[in-house]
């Protein structure tokens, strides 16, 4: 598929999300990293497709990207 590597990550979280995700983490722990891969998999996808609209003739880009 592709090269991989292992990044440390901590975020802040409201205490019920973070003992979810402990909670996930600890039944399957690929599963937060599957998470994150779809988030920024879809985050690259969106800034491809908008640089890509935005060097469209005549196309103008009025909002800026939603942060989630």
């Amino acid at each position: 598929m592709w090269e991989t590597r292992s990044v440390e990550l901590s975020v802040e979280l409201p205490s019920e999300l973070a003992d979810q995700a402990e909670e996930l983490q600890a039944a399957d722990p690929e599963f937060m990293s599957r998470v994150i891969l779809y988030g920024l998999t879809r985050r690259s996808i969106y800034r491809h497709l908008r640089q890509k609209e935005s060097s469209l003739p005549g196309t103008e880009l009025d909002t800026a990207p939603p942060h989630s």
